[in-house]
């Protein structure tokens, strides 16, 4: 039988109790067998513990928080009163280990289901198939700590991206467990970990190299040897900077011709307006359409959209010569062209859709550039008129 306490068991009373390491049960002073489980993480859990014909039986009742210290109090007598009279208690199974796989679970269904982008929730779900559930999924929160975090991020060096992703991901997932009340606050064991540092990869097309670009797509368009629909991603891409999601994602309802703009809905930074230039328009005409299927890039099947770019993709930069250029060093292209033209950081950020200044300063190096080019050329008008004598 438990031991008789010297506390009556209230919510405030239960809200103050605190373990440091193993968990710990404390047993009410008025009702024999009803006591409180509480774990280091500061989780807590009702119980009832008495004994019946069939000797001793422990029941959990339920979470404190989820439930109330009084609806526990009065399940608990009746719960102890089953168990003397020698009847099934009707308890509730035992409660599941939180271990990081469940935690991994509540996060993708609370979290990235109801809070991310597709895209992104399915990033999140193949980092942790492949490298969080595998290294860490079967250990209790409470075991993982910094140097569990710091091996899994150390395995992972090879590919620092990766690496990187997963211990954000991580951190993510235990700032929401913290949320949720699964962890003790301010417990973050991916909290001081230092990122590997990974080299800025900037890649821009010349003027060659898009016209060897549009060489390329209008080539295998004429041979058929690629998907239409998927031509004309590639060259929205090309004349709008938009994101690869964004076109993939968008439906022909969402181009307005009255307003002269394509409405992204979805945009990573929340909706937000394109304009709908003259090259654009004449892409958009040149796209195959069917009455029943919503998508402007449809699938192969003409039932939905397109899922991927990456295979034409390959086909076209392969027969443009372009090996070291991807997909997405369209979108940088764009915003190099535009700070070629004059275009200011602030008009670039708008037309690429950044949430964040810092987002377009990237770009700034290639504006001094751009500076340069200019006072050399107003310099050499200049200096005709105004050059020293016998220069």
């Amino acid at each position: 039988m438990p031991r008789r306490s010297d506390i009556k068991l209230t919510k405030r009373v239960v809200d103050a109790l605190r373990v440091e390491k193993n968990d710990a049960v404390f047993w009410d002073r008025e009702l024999a067998g009803f006591g409180v489980r509480v774990y280091a993480t500061g989780r807590k859990v009702y119980l009832v513990q008495s004994r019946g014909p069939w000797g001793p039986r422990r029941v959990t009742l339920g979470r404190h928080g989820e439930l109330s210290c009084d609806e526990a109090r009065k399940q608990a007598a009746l719960v102890i009163d089953r168990i003397k009279r020698g009847e099934e208690p009707e308890p509730r199974p035992p409660e599941a280990e939180l271990t990081v796989a469940s935690l991994a679970g509540r996060f993708m269904r609370d979290h990235a289901g109801t809070r991310c982008k597709p895209d992104t929730a399915a990033t999140y779900r193949s980092l942790i198939e492949n490298h969080v559930e595998p290294a860490l999924g079967g250990m209790a929160l409470e075991e993982v700590g910094r140097a569990e975090v710091a091996a899994l991020h150390h395995a992972l060096r090879e590919t620092p991206v990766t690496a990187n992703a997963t211990l954000g991901l991580l951190s993510k997932m235990f700032r929401m467990g913290e949320a949720w009340g699964l962890v003790p606050t301010g417990s973050n064991p991916c909290r001081g970990l230092r990122r590997y540092r990974t080299p800025k990869r900037e890649r821009f097309l010349t003027q060659e190299e898009f016209r060897r670009l549009g060489r390329a797509l209008r080539d295998l368009e004429e041979a058929g040897r690629t998907w239409a629909p998927a031509v004309a991603a590639i060259r929205l891409l090309a004349l709008t900077g938009c994101r690869r999601s964004e076109i993939l994602d968008l439906h022909w309802d969402d181009v307005d011709h009255t307003t002269g703009e394509i409405r992204l809905k979805e945009a990573k930074a929340g909706p937000r307006m394109v304009p709908l230039t003259a090259p654009v328009k004449r892409v958009l005409e040149g796209v195959p359409r069917s009455p029943d299927n919503p998508w402007v890039i449809s699938s192969g099947n003409g039932r939905g959209r397109l899922g991927s770019l990456s295979y034409y993709w390959e086909v076209v930069r392969e027969r443009a010569g372009l090996d070291d250029v991807r997909i997405h060093d369209l979108r940088h292209s764009y915003a190099s062209r535009a700070l070629a033209l004059g275009e200011s950081l602030s008009a670039i950020g708008r037309l690429l859709g950044h949430r964040h200044v810092v987002s377009t300063a990237r770009y700034a190096h290639l504006m001094r550039e751009a500076e340069k080019a200019a006072a050399a050329r107003v310099g050499e008008s200049i200096g005709v008129h105004v050059k020293s004598r016998g220069k």
